[in-house]
């Protein structure tokens, strides 16, 4: 089976209306369990929202060693996504998600040595072994949707399936917070206490192995995905030259192609900013509110809650706003919004990283969707490159603890992803005014 390339194109003027299909005819098996995958990677990204505030208590870490949680997942996308691009570009998509669930699975059975040895250093091991998984995952799943029908609607098919990533990080937050948070929050005097009674140590024990059950149990499911996937048929991707015996592109091409390299900055950019305003919400509500963990944990929700909402009713307007312009004015609002975090430390400032989540939305997969344009056989190679870019989930956190450790203010941290999303609407805004294939639709 394969797909074709379309025999029309249009210009960049031109309303997509309702001529140009966002689905693959005739292979909808396939395009679904792809999108299930979005799901699932997004369930584990944001468990580690609350592995951050998780460990910072049991295991008695300053917020910058915390977020080192972030450094380790992120940084396995950084060392893994090009040798997946050049896996995926010998043996096609369909390989790569197959190797990528199975690491990721396996990195996730590792939270159970990890747990009984009680050791910081192993979780990290485990989490960028997580990481490694998911960078071969999102590696593959994001071009294989995108060039996985009519290109023309690339950027909606892409938001699309990106649409179940947010329910995903919401069930991983919702997880997190029942199954992995206690609820008890001992204050100083009582700590002092469990010290003297000899029952502290127990305690923290207690609450590292708490996130045992919730990784072993996912670590399995994803183990069985993999098995699902490598029994399913896909087809080739003729617009991409994806047979045997084909161009499979280069690297030395993407040098001589500066949107993709925009658009990797722009990622490095998004995401660095989407994790480091997530991963310090916890700790920031702790520092300036007197809500409990969990309350907490249910800003967090809210964040993805709002994000699915952003997802759902932005995608239908791409029809008729050019996608990079939109991005563009999304960035400016989250730079306002982080603004009012820094300003206005406290429920003020947390309810505005909650309504982030609605301009976040689009980011991810439009800024894809954009570099992987017009790309053909250096599809895969591109798309291994916006995926190492997620590398910034694994800087922007340190940063900003690095920031609050130094200055005491978990407020001033928030200077970080402000930073990102105003990098982020360069880009859009920089896309929105060219007139190539490069820059999107005009819808």
């Amino acid at each position: 089976m394969q797909i074709s390339a379309p025999a029309t194109t249009r210009s960049n003027s031109e309303p997509t209306g309702g001529k140009h299909p966002v689905f693959p005819v005739g292979h909808m098996l396939p395009f679904v369990l792809v999108t299930v995958l979005f799901f699932l990677w997004g369930m584990s990204n944001n468990l580690t929202d609350i592995l951050v505030q998780q460990f910072k208590k049991s295991l008695e870490l300053s917020q910058f060693s915390a977020q080192l949680v972030q450094t380790a997942n992120f940084f396995g996308y950084f060392c893994m996504a090009i040798p997946a691009g050049l896996l995926m570009r010998r043996w096609g998509y369909k390989a790569g998600m197959v190797t990528g669930l199975v690491i990721f699975g396996l990195g996730m059975l590792l939270f159970l040595p990890a747990a009984l040895r009680g050791e910081y250093a192993m979780f990290l091991i485990a989490l960028f072994t997580v990481g490694c998984g998911a960078s071969i995952l999102e590696t593959a799943a994001n071009p294989f949707i995108a060039q996985f029908g009519d290109p023309v609607t690339s950027e909606q098919r892409l938001n699309f399936s990106q649409s179940f990533n947010p329910p995903g990080t919401v069930t991983g937050v919702l997880i997190g917070t029942y199954f992995i948070f206690s609820g008890v929050e001992p204050n100083a005097a009582e700590i002092e206490q469990m010290k003297t009674a000899g029952t502290y140590q127990a305690y923290l024990h207690g609450e590292i192995m708490r996130v045992v059950p919730t990784y072993l149990a996912f670590g399995l499911v994803v183990l069985l995905c993999a098995l699902i996937l490598s029994r399913t048929k896909f087809p080739v991707i003729e617009s991409e030259h994806e047979g045997e015996g084909e161009d499979h592109g280069s690297f030395r091409d993407l040098l001589r192609t500066p949107t993709i390299w925009i658009a990797v900055a722009a990622n490095f950019c998004n995401v660095g900013a989407q994790i480091s305003s997530w991963s310090s919400l916890i700790p920031y509500m702790k520092q300036y509110t007197v809500v409990s963990e969990r309350t907490a944990a249910h800003f967090l929700t809210g964040v993805l809650v709002a994000m699915l909402i952003g997802r759902f009713v932005s995608t239908p307007l791409m029809r008729y706003v050019r996608p990079s312009l939109m991005l563009g004015v999304y960035g400016i609002c989250n730079a306002v919004l982080m603004l009012v975090s820094v300003l206005r430390p406290g429920m003020t400032g947390a309810w505005a990283v909650v309504a982030s989540g609605f301009f976040i939305s689009i980011m991810f997969p439009t800024i894809f969707a954009l570099g992987l344009k017009g790309l053909g056989s250096n599809t895969k190679l591109g798309g291994s490159l916006l995926v190492m870019a997620i590398v910034g989930g694994a800087i922007f956190p340190p940063i900003s603890g690095l920031i609050a450790r130094e200055t005491g203010s978990l407020a001033l941290g928030y200077l970080v992803p402000l930073v990102g999303f105003i990098g982020v609407a360069i880009f859009g805004f920089y896309q929105s005014t060219q007139r190539t294939l490069l820059s999107g639709p005009a819808y």
